[in-house]
This record gives structure tokens, C-alpha cells and sequence, in this order.
């Protein structure tokens, strides 16, 4: 028996897919704090243009013509683009061009960065999109003039175009980009795992890693599954409303979204999503917690004895699941063959094997899992 003799915490049972590149680790270790199995599948590579002469180039412009307006969209870019002005002997220079215009910035992690870079920022667009970035310097009318503009990791530099658009003249600060990830191995595993009812949950940080996660499953001809796994069991959790935007715009439902657009946010809002999906069910007479594969089952209170988590195989954790929908309403060996192993068995000892090893599992509190002859199986609580 898989057991861990310690307090469960919230994401204990719980498998969660990343899809980030850039602060995987942090996000990961994060997860796992929490008791989360991770799965990671990044679906995004971030390549940073320090060193390339048109991220120079733009830098220098911006030193010797000051822009009336700077428009900042991530906290990353401004980070990079203040350290490619130091390697370029012009961070000086930048910060005293900046601090002349009025800076606008997209959201509070380029809000963060610049402030401690030295900026005051002017605005901040209320949701974290750059539509209201442009709509903001629309309505004040920027017709003629010149705004800085630093990159998201986007190809084709849409935002610069954009303030062309609207009459400004745009100098385009490319300081990073994003690509599919040279090796999508891993984020094909994660995929599979999705379809497969392997994962609980997935996050995203940008819009990119929806969009290359969903391209890579098309490439695998497995899209429609991907689909209806985020559109039921998988539950997406998103970063903010720009990279919710992506799950919403592949005809799926709202993603869970922290109200502070961070990681660490996000993190918590994982936490509280999964714990709300956890069940407290009575076996035996036994009061235990099934949070995803794990079952918490209470330590002998007069002794003072810890909580004992047990860890559940898939075919373990669905038959369970599938029993604990209707407590006391009798399941056949052929209905547990159709939910848990979807046609791929027939033969009805599987299920009299696995409901055997889930017993044995569960200890004093496997009892309530009754067999009724000729009939199936039921959760009784005596």
C-alpha cells in the first residue's frame, strides 16, 4: 500500500499539467508544496534578443529621439531591455528618454518592473489587454506622435502596427520572442495524459502556450480530444484574462482566473479550486476524504495518530469515483467495465482484481466497499 503518514494538503491527489517555460521551476516547486503531482509539458520557448542589433538599434533611436509615449507590455521585456541598455553603455540614456514620455504599461508585472527601473508609470490598462492600451492613447489622440513601443513575443509585431494605425509613429522595441518549442516530446505527453484522464488540471501564463499547446495536439491528430478534456474534466487555469482569452476562443468555457494576474496568485487559485472538488465520504463507518487518486483516512484520534494518505492507480481512483456517485446504489461488473476501462476490457475479473488491490488499499475502510452477489458492487457506510 502506497501510503504517506502525513496531513494531505490541498492538491495531494491531484495531477497538474504546466505548460510555461519561464518559471516552470518556481511554478512547479509551488505545485508541489501543495501536494500536486506536476506534469510538465512546456508548450512555449522564450528567446531572449539581447544581443541582436535591431533590439540596439531601436534602443538608440529611443536615446536620441524621446518618445512622447512608451508603451510597456511585459515585466520580463522591460527587465531585458534595461540590460541590454547596460551591456550597451545607454541605460542611462534610456532612463532619462523614458522618464520624459508618459509610460503606459499593460498590466502589474510591467508595472512592477517599471517602477523599479526608476519609471513613474502614467497608466495602467485596467484588464492586462493591449487593446485598451491603444484604446487609452486613441482617446487622447497621439496623431503624429511618437511612442515607444516594447514587444510582447509575439511574431509580426502587431501592437507596433496597431499604434500605426491609429496616426502615432511607432518605434518597435523587440526585446524577446516566442516559438514552439524545439522538442514538443514533453507537451505531447502531457496531451496524451489529458485525453487519457491522466491529469487533473493544466496551467497557462501567456495566450502563445494555449495556442502552440492546441497546434501540437492537432499535429498529433488527437485536437477534438484535447478539446473536450479542457471542456470537462481537465480544469484550465489561467494567469489573467489576455491568456484566458485563448482557452475562450477555442470554443471553450471560462477558465479559473486569480484576481491578481500572478503566479503565486494563481498557484492559490489552483489550491482553492481542487480543494473545493474534494468529497467526504463515509466507508465502514470510517469518514475519508478522496481527493483525486489519494484518500485520506483519519489517524486514531485518542492516540493522536496523523492522517494517513493512500495514493490510488487510475483504474483504482475511477472505480472509486464511479462508486461514490451513487453511495449504496449498485454498480455492475459491466457498467464498471464501460465507465472505467471505455470498452478497452471486457473480461469481468479486471474489475474483480482491481476492486480486490482497492480494498487492500483502503484498509479498515475498504469493508465499505460491499459486494452483492451476482448483482456488482456498492459504497455502504456500515
Amino acid at each position: 500500500m502506497r501510503t504517506r503518514p502525513t496531513a494531505a494538503g490541498p492538491l495531494t491527489g491531484f495531477t497538474i499539467g504546466v505548460t510555461a517555460c519561464r518559471r516552470a521551476d518556481e511554478q512547479i516547486e509551488l505545485l508541489e508544496r501543495k501536494g500536486a503531482t506536476v506534469l510538465h509539458g512546456p508548450a512555449i520557448q522564450t528567446h531572449p534578443l539581447i544581443a541582436e542589433a535591431e533590439l540596439a538599434e531601436a534602443t538608440r533611436a529611443v536615446v536620441a529621439d524621446p518618445p512622447e509615449y512608451t508603451l510597456l507590455s511585459t515585466g520580463i521585456g522591460v527587465r531585458a531591455w534595461f540590460e541590454a541598455a547596460e551591456s550597451l553603455d545607454l541605460a542611462e540614456g534610456l532612463l532619462d528618454a523614458l522618464a520624459r514620455s508618459k509610460v503606459i504599461v499593460r498590466g502589474p508585472k510591467a508595472h512592477g518592473a517599471a517602477v523599479t527601473n526608476g519609471l513613474e508609470v502614467h497608466w495602467q490598462a485596467p484588464n492586462g489587454w493591449a487593446s485598451e492600451m491603444l484604446d487609452h492613447l486613441a482617446a487622447v489622440g497621439v496623431a503624429g506622435a511618437r511612442v515607444a513601443v516594447q514587444l510582447d513575443g509575439a511574431s509580426g509585431a502587431p501592437l507596433a502596427k496597431a499604434v500605426g494605425e491609429i496616426g502615432a509613429v511607432p518605434v518597435a522595441v523587440p526585446v524577446y520572442e516566442w516559438t514552439m518549442p524545439s522538442d514538443t516530446t514533453a507537451a505531447e505527453r502531457l496531451v496524451e495524459a489529458m485525453i487519457d484522464g491522466r491529469v487533473d488540471g493544466v496551467t497557462f501564463t501567456a495566450r502563445p502556450q494555449v495556442e502552440n499547446l492546441a497546434t501540437i495536439a492537432e499535429r498529433m491528430g488527437v485536437l477534438d480530444g484535447l478539446l473536450a478534456a479542457l471542456a470537462g474534466p481537465v480544469v484550465a487555469v489561467c494567469v489573467g484574462p489576455v491568456c484566458a482569452s485563448g482557452i475562450t476562443d477555442l470554443g471553450l468555457p471560462e477558465p479559473v482566473q486569480p484576481e491578481r494576474f500572478r503566479l503565486g496568485s494563481m498557484v492559490l487559485s489552483v489550491a482553492d479550486t481542487f480543494r473545493a472538488l474534494g468529497r467526504e465520504l463515509t466507508l465502514a463507518g470510517i469518514d475519508v476524504r478522496l481527493q483525486g487518486r489519494a484518500v485520506v483516512l483519519p489517524g486514531d484520534v485518542a492516540a493522536g495518530g496523523a492522517s494517513t494518505t493512500v495514493l490510488l492507480t487510475d483504474k483504482e481512483r475511477f472505480v472509486l469515483d464511479v462508486l461514490a456517485e451513487r453511495p449504496g446504489v449498485v454498480w455492475s461488473k459491466d457498467d464498471l467495465l464501460a465507465r472505467v476501462w471505455d470498452g478497452a476490457e471486457s473480461d469481468p475479473h479486471v474489475v474483480e482484481v482491481t476492486v480486490g488491490r482497492l480494498r487492500q488499499r483502503l484498509g479498515p475502510a475498504g469493508v465499505g466497499i460491499e459486494t452483492v452477489i451476482r448483482r456488482g458492487y456498492r459504497l455502504t457506510d456500515r
